[in-house]
């Protein structure tokens, strides 16, 4: 049964990832009436929000965008720092979307940025731990128990990432149709490029618990055999 959920997560998961590249690309042929690149839109409204110590910064790579709190800058790809389309103006509002959370002090935000040592520290050593844990199970069941605990954060940070994200997004809608910046004919097509990014979070997020509630079961199948 784990594996049929397994692959069912694994399938969708591409779906969504391909859809969002799709809309991507699609919405990347549609320019903003106005002409302002992603870099403008990212200017415009972190200004517009008295924010002005938060840098805007190119990286490269697809789909790389994102804000970092610890360095205070917005870094959009290539595709979205230059283009002047719909689809760049939507990604970089929603990055710059993040960054009103962080002058904010958004509280869902603050948690998840405080969990980022914690997650990262699991991450890197989570999958050896349960690995050993189940190979251990019957001898070292604590080991298991702390692998899954480690799981838990990544699942526990997973579900925080929502509404970080959808708020990101809204908060980017909102600013884009008052600004000016998109418009009747445009407005709609943001927003459903923000709809198929925040479709791969809830993904994600739904993946990691299916996973978490696997491990317990082995744990618990683990614990009734002894």
């Amino acid at each position: 049964m784990y594996w049929i959920i397994f692959i069912g997560f694994a399938l969708l998961s591409w779906l969504v990832s391909s859809n969002l590249k799709r809309k991507f690309e699609k919405y990347s042929q549609v320019p903003l009436p106005n002409g302002m690149t992603g870099r403008d839109v990212a200017e415009q409204m972190l200004h517009d929000n008295g924010i002005y110590d938060v840098q805007i910064t190119c990286t490269p790579g697809m789909l790389t965008d994102h804000y970092n709190p610890m360095n205070k800058t917005v870094n959009l790809s290539e595709g979205v720092y230059y283009s002047n389309s719909v689809a760049a103006a939507a990604v970089a509002a929603h990055e710059c979307g993040h960054a009103v959370q962080h002058a904010k002090a958004y509280a869902p935000l603050k948690m998840r940025s405080a969990l980022v040592p914690i997650v990262s520290f699991a991450s890197n050593i989570v999958s050896w731990v349960l690995l050993g844990g189940m190979l251990l199970l019957h001898t070292f069941p604590q080991l298991m128990l702390f692998g899954i605990i480690l799981f838990a954060t990544t699942t526990l940070f997973s579900f925080i990432t929502l509404p970080v994200e959808i708020n990101a997004s809204q908060r980017a809608l909102v600013w884009l149709n008052r600004a000016g910046i998109t418009n009747v004919y445009t407005h709609d097509k943001a927003e459903d490029a923000l709809k198929s990014a925040a479709y791969t979070y809830v993904v994600a997020a739904l993946g990691s618990l299916a996973s978490l509630m696997y491990y317990i079961l082995i744990f618990l199948g683990g614990s009734r055999d002894e």
